[in-house]
């Protein structure tokens, strides 16, 4: 399974760009699954929900599961947050794995920058920001700039840059 992120400052665009993105790699022919990373306490349950009173009650896991969809909510209780790779781990393999946010962490990614945040790029730090995607002009950052709007673009640095060629869609 390839593996590849979507990294930048919050309101830069990031997830804008996966929901955009997922259907261009998906209709290559790819399997496409994601991770989200989130700086604040969340929750996928509802108070009186039967699954949110298991957890309430001191559950480690609860799994919720119908003939659409399975949910497994693990709780850290006191425990760090996992690592990205032990995260990984409890994916199912599919051709490429899109992350969003983890932006300190070691895996190849594409930064989402938007000058107008007047937030600092973070490639000049980072040497895993493999390629730059902006909605302005940028000075030379030393990788790929690639046009924020341009999905189809996109699709293809990031196809090629995994090695996971694939036909355009009616190609």
């Amino acid at each position: 399974m390839k593996v590849f992120g979507l990294a930048g400052w919050s309101g830069s665009g990031k997830t804008t760009l996966v929901v955009r993105l997922i259907p261009a790699l998906v209709g290559r022919g790819l399997r496409v699954s994601t991770m989200k990373h989130a700086h604040h306490n969340f929750d996928i349950d509802k108070p009186g929900k039967d699954s949110y009173e298991h957890r309430a009650a001191g559950a480690s896991e609860v799994l919720v599961t119908s003939g659409r969809r399975w949910a497994l909510m693990h709780e850290l209780r006191d425990a760090p947050e996992p690592s990205v790779e032990d995260l990984i781990g409890h994916m199912t393999a599919v051709d490429l794995l899109l992350i969003e946010g983890f932006k300190r962490q070691t895996h190849d990614k594409l930064e989402v920058h938007r000058p107008a945040l007047g937030k600092p790029l973070l490639c000049p730090e980072d040497p895993h920001v493999v390629a730059v995607a902006s909605d302005a002009p940028l000075p030379e950052v030393g990788r790929p700039l690639l046009d924020l709007g341009d999905i189809e673009g996109i699709a293809d640095f990031v196809i090629g840059h995994c090695g996971l060629d694939r036909p355009r869609a009616g190609a």
